[in-house]
């Protein structure tokens, strides 16, 4: 028998690439209609070592505490490494939801670990609300200016985002109440202490007058408290959620990113019942759990180490810095603009001139080796174009000298 060599000139599937292949299926709408983070484009084009960078909302990480939380990680691969390297609930380590409980109820909000659910930052939490309460096409309301994340998780969801008009002192209560009269919406958000981008606080005056809208017409209230630890002056201001009118319809939302490193990736919600479990449930389509390693680690840090000692020293070195920021304001913007004094957090508010187009002179400053956040991004409803965010805790007073001089500069150029 006669064997006919295989031809091999062609490729076996030639057949096969003679036809166009078909494009897969497009991405979601929703993908394409938010975009990226303002702020996350600006840092990578400032990454560069000689950028004085106020426009990262990054803790200082010299002030981490890296020997206590190695300690507590240490300790807990020790002493309990199977039940830190195994599976967890959806709802969080117990061991770290009643230490927790027992800081919100010691600042005069009673809580109880089972009012609470732990999640990767505050972030996730924000992006379970919005899977356990929007559809697509919902109303929410936003302060204005807003945490541009925010705006991303809202955005994801299909919602409609609509500003709430206000003042120095945040949302304006009647305004909010003709909102939601004629929007109808779910939710109103709020980040009322040292807010992200301004830097403001709500006085306790209107955040009662905000609790009384949300009794009246029935709305939820979603309380964002990342920074509220890092007061350097004044009164500290109860929350939302300890007002009457406002504590079962509340979220409050909290985080160690700030107070103890943002690596970890550790915050909580404390919500109503039943809509606290739907985020759980939300929870566990999204990543099952919060890691069991990280949450026994941060509660053997509480145990052991004096958290409130640290996040003091943290405030003082801050406000030293936040200081420096406004010494060195006044001949680095030009003549005529505002800004305001937050009595803590992380940001500064600052206006310019009327004229004035914040992101069309950002490549002009980023070549005098400094940077800022545009402001114009955070707004939800009419952008205003002269506004700009600082943020001065990751620079000392003497790079922030540096940085503000070199603002100066290019803003004079």
């Amino acid at each position: 028998m006669t064997v006919v060599p295989a031809d091999t000139s062609a490729p076996a599937d030639a057949a096969s690439t003679a036809v166009p292949a078909a494009p897969v299926p497009a991405l979601a709408a929703r993908t394409l209609a938010v975009g990226g983070s303002p702020v996350r484009d600006i840092l990578a084009v400032t990454a560069r070592p000689e950028v004085i960078n106020f426009a990262g909302g990054l803790p200082a990480p010299e002030l981490f505490d890296r020997q206590g939380v190695a300690d507590a990680f240490r300790h807990v691969l020790e002493e309990t490494p199977g039940r830190a390297l195994q599976y967890s609930t959806t709802e969080g380590e117990p061991a770290l939801r009643e230490p927790l409980a027992a800081r919100m109820s010691a600042r005069g909000l009673p809580t109880g670990a089972d009012d609470l659910l732990v999640t990767a930052g505050s972030q996730q939490a924000l992006s379970l609300l919005a899977a356990a309460l929007l559809d697509p096409g919902d109303t929410v309301l936003v302060e204005d200016p807003c945490y541009l994340a925010a705006l991303q998780v809202f955005g994801l969801a299909g919602a409609r985002v609509v500003p709430v008009p206000g003042d120095a002192d945040g949302p304006d209560p009647e305004a909010l109440a003709d909102l939601v009269v004629r929007e109808r919406p779910k939710l109103l958000y709020t980040v009322p202490t040292f807010q992200n981008p301004t830097g403001r606080t709500l006085p306790a005056e209107r955040r009662a007058a905000l609790a009384a809208v949300a009794a009246r017409h029935g709305l939820w209230i979603v309380e964002d408290d990342p920074y509220g630890e890092l007061r350097y002056e004044g009164e500290r201001v109860p929350w939302i959620a300890a007002h009457p009118d406002a504590r079962d319809r509340t979220v409050l939302l909290g985080s160690f990113s700030k107070v103890m490193a943002p690596g970890l990736r550790l915050g909580w919600l404390r919500a109503p019942a039943q809509l606290r479990r739907a985020c759980a449930v939300a929870k566990q389509a999204a990543d099952l759990h919060t890691p069991t390693v990280n949450q026994l680690a941060a509660a053997r840090y509480l145990a052991a180490a004096d958290l409130d000692a640290h996040v003091a020293r943290v405030a003082g070195v801050y406000r030293e810095r936040r200081d420096a920021m406004l010494a060195g304001l006044p001949g680095a913007l030009p003549e005529g603009s505002v800004w305001n004094r937050p009595e803590g957090g992380m940001f500064l508010w600052a206006r310019l001139p009327d004229g004035h187009d914040t992101a069309a002179l950002l490549p002009a400053v980023v070549r005098h080796d400094v940077a800022y956040v545009p402001g114009a991004p955070f707004h939800a409803g009419e952008p205003d174009p002269a506004t700009l965010r600082l943020c001065f805790v990751t620079q000392t007073p003497e790079e922030i000298a540096e940085g503000l001089s070199r603002l100066g500069r290019a803003l004079g150029a």
